[in-house]
Formats: structure tokens, C-alpha cells, sequence
């Protein structure tokens, strides 16, 4: 098995932004690539204020903190995030032409024998790695939001990933502090699947008036013990990305993943969550 040392994080959105704060607290030396140095700069005083906050919350030292900010680079460059990468972990958008417009790229550019990960919560890693030379070395892992709070990450294989690959993916999780699961490829993965049907239910009941969205989430949390309700979490994620998936699932799975009207009227509405201060909730 392979050691990884440097890993380059395609994207600085919310997620992106997440991986690389993980992956430099696990002693990767972290390229941050954006196509924007702005969203850069945000993206990474955002990582600092928030390991920041881990040193005052005592869950880990200064230099602790110190050291992972110095294992944490940025640039606008494409070429020169992933020339150098043992390990490309892609953050973009869920838009599968753009991941495999990416993919093409990285095959180009990236030396063989470096893995191509793409962080998504839906997409097929046999179709992003098909676009490439190496499907051999292609996997996705799931991230989830906050990624620096979160302990999950699915790990999905695709029809030709091979064992190798897995297992050094499954090892670069597990230093950033992670725990994981396998997962075979399929529509949603596990916690997409199950993720999207809740959310959708509870955004029918809403439509339906059978109860107020603080009373579905409060039922939901205190009765199922959920840590956070379902409109709650829609809002976190992004009602447009939640629709998104709602939509791929309902074209791949069928009929029970058929999106809400009511979450498909908020979209159109520009009401996507707390990203724009407005969702189920005012923020």
C-alpha cells in the first residue's frame, strides 16, 4: 500500500473547505484549489478560526493547531495543486459532467499511480472513473457537513476500483480521524437514501399542515433521537442541493423519491437554506 502525503482538495465551498481543515489536522501536506482566490481566502480564514475554536474548546493544543495550518496551502493554479498530489479528493458542485470534465484533467495531469477520490453524495464513481485511464484507482467518499465535526465518511467503490485503492482510501480516512463504511455502488449510497426520503416526507407533511416545521423537527429529534431535524438539516445542506438529489434519485430509484412540490416551489423562490439566510427558516 501506497503512503500518502500530499492531498490535493479540489473546491473551496463548504465541503471542500471541510476536507482540507481534516486532512491538515491528519499531517497531510494540503493543497487548497479554487478558481477564485477570494473564496480562497475566505475558505481558509473560515479553517483557521475554526481549528481556532478547537484549541478554546481544549480539543487540541496550539501547536497542534499551528502545525496543521502550516500542512495548508491554496492556489488558482490547477496544475500546480495536483502535479505533486499523492491524492486528489474533488469538491466541486454534484454535477456529473463537470466531475468528469475534472476527472479528464486529472488523468492528464496527475502521475499514475495517484488516487482520484470525488466527494459526492450521489454520484457514480464507475462513470467518473470510465472517463478516465486509471477507473482502477478511481473511489468516491462521502463527506458530511460539518466534515471537521462529522465522523462518518462512506467509502464507495466503483465496478473496477481495485482492492488497493480502497484500502489506502479507507487509511487516509481514518488519519484524518475518521470513522468509515464500505459501500457497494448504488443510487445514494446508504445515508443519501435514507437522508433524502425523511426530508422529503417531512417537507410533504409540511405542505400537508400536519404540523408546523419547529413541531416536525421537535417530533423528529426528541421522538426518532435525532440530532438534528429533517427541515433543520435541509437548510444546512441547501433545499437546491437536497432537490438535486431528490431529483437523481427519483430518476434512478423511482417513484418514492419524487420531490416534494413545496421544496421545489422554496427552490424556485431562492429560498435554499442558510447559505442565503433564507429556507424553511429565517436565519
Amino acid at each position: 500500500m501506497m503512503e500518502i502525503k500530499k492531498i490535493a482538495v479540489l473546491g473551496s465551498g463548504v465541503m471542500g473547505r471541510g476536507v482540507a481543515h481534516v486532512t491538515a489536522m491528519g499531517g497531510f501536506e494540503t493543497t487548497l484549489y479554487d478558481i477564485s482566490e477570494s473564496q480562497l481566502e475566505r475558505a481558509t480564514n473560515e479553517i483557521r478560526i475554526n481549528m481556532e475554536k478547537g484549541v478554546k474548546r481544549e480539543l487540541y493544543s496550539k501547536e497542534v493547531k499551528d502545525l496543521a495550518l502550516s500542512n495548508l496551502n491554496r492556489t488558482i493554479n490547477f496544475e500546480e495543486a495536483v502535479s505533486d498530489a499523492d491524492f486528489v479528493i474533488e469538491a466541486v458542485p454534484e454535477d456529473i459532467k463537470l466531475k468528469c470534465e475534472i476527472f479528464q484533467k486529472l488523468d492528464e495531469i496527475c502521475k499514475s499511480h495517484v488516487i482520484l477520490a470525488t466527494n459526492t453524495s450521489t454520484m457514480s464513481p464507475t462513470e467518473i472513473g470510465g472517463v478516465t485511464k486509471r477507473p482502477d484507482r478511481v473511489i468516491a467518499m462521502h463527506f458530511f457537513n460539518p466534515v471537521f465535526k462529522m465522523k462518518l465518511v462512506e467509502i464507495i467503490r466503483g465496478l473496477e476500483t481495485s482492492d488497493e485503492t480502497y484500502q489506502t482510501t479507507e487509511k487516509v480516512a481514518k488519519q484524518m480521524g475518521k470513522e468509515t463504511v464500505m459501500v457497494n455502488e448504488a443510487p445514494g449510497f446508504v445515508t443519501s437514501r435514507v437522508s433524502a426520503l425523511v426530508g422529503n416526507e417531512a417537507f410533504r407533511m409540511l405542505e400537508e399542515g400536519v404540523a408546523s416545521p419547529v413541531d416536525i423537527d421537535k417530533a423528529i429529534k426528541l421522538g426518532l433521537n435525532y440530532p438534528m431535524g429533517p427541515l433543520e438539516l435541509g437548510d444546512l445542506v441547501g433545499l437546491d442541493t437536497r432537490l438535486k438529489i431528490l431529483n437523481y434519485l427519483h430518476e434512478t430509484l423511482g417513484d418514492r423519491y419524487r420531490p416534494s412540490p413545496l421544496m421545489i416551489k422554496y427552490v424556485k423562490a431562492g429560498r435554499l437554506g442558510r447559505k442565503v439566510g433564507k429556507g424553511v427558516y429565517d436565519y
